[in-house]
């Protein structure tokens, strides 16, 4: 890796941009975005797993990172609490309305950018890359936190979470894709502590931002997100200005 500050390495060329999964993370993906965006530095393709599958999709279908702040910072419990019995405990009904409210448009075909979702296939044990086709009910697909929200059927397939598999957001992204990975230190509950899944991936041609020390956010606790987005945002535009260390820039938030 050159000796070059973040913020030179992403000017140089163009870039794709993965973001990982982690719970309500959405938050800190789109502070990350967000200072992108203000210095002019776009993806040219994204990928994402979960609370990166919802940010990815909804940048690449046309919504600005500013304007998808202004959403979230809005956002209630009530606009995606629906409780309903079966695989667990929310129907997802009002997570779809709201992400047909929120998208520009409504195929992978439309998007202004092409976009990788990983999800779970229950039926096959596997990630499934969605690539094509309609765009919510793959965000949907990808954000299907176990035991939180219903899977979804979708092309016959039955979908979870993107992260149980495929935790950075990766799969969908080619190995030899000049990336930059936005990595949530979070651990995910199902993981044990030093699981290789929680440890940032290595590709020759990637670039990885982890912020640290970040609030957590719940479904209980939004607020808590919003302060993550802020901090973020912040500590990406610091970032940018530092030298890259073993294909690593790490900041705290």
């Amino acid at each position: 890796m050159q000796d070059v500050t973040l913020g030179e390495w992403l000017e140089a060329q163009p870039f794709s941009l993965a973001m990982s999964s982690g719970f309500f993370s959405f938050f800190a993906h789109t502070g990350m975005l967000k200072a992108l965006e203000s210095e002019g530095l776009a993806p040219k393709s994204l990928s994402g797993s979960s609370a990166g599958a919802l940010v990815a999709g909804l940048w690449g279908a046309g919504l600005s990172a500013a304007s998808l702040g202004e959403e979230l910072q809005a956002l209630k419990r009530s606009d995606f609490w629906d409780p309903k019995p079966g695989l667990g405990l929310l129907g997802g009904r009002l997570f779809r309305s709201k992400l047909e409210e929120l998208l520009p448009v409504q195929s992978f075909a439309e998007c202004r950018a092409p976009v990788s979702i990983s999800a779970y296939d229950l039926g096959i044990r596997k990630t499934r890359i969605l690539e094509e086709g309609d765009l919510a009910s793959a965000i949907l697909a990808s954000c299907a936190f176990p035991v939180l929200f219903h899977p979804v059927k979708r092309d016959g397939c039955l979908l979870s979470d993107g992260g149980i598999a495929d935790r950075p957001g990766l799969d969908g992204m080619k190995p030899s894709e000049r990336t930059f990975y936005h990595h949530i230190a979070s651990r995910s509950p199902w993981r044990r502590a030093g699981s290789k899944a929680l440890q940032i991936p290595r590709r020759d041609s990637m670039v990885s931002l982890q912020i640290t020390e970040l609030p957590r956010a719940n479904p209980f606790h939004l607020d808590r997100g919003v302060v993550a987005m802020g901090a973020a945002e912040e500590a990406t535009k610091r970032a940018l200005s530092l030298r890259i260390e073993d294909s690593i820039v790490s900041v705290i938030g």
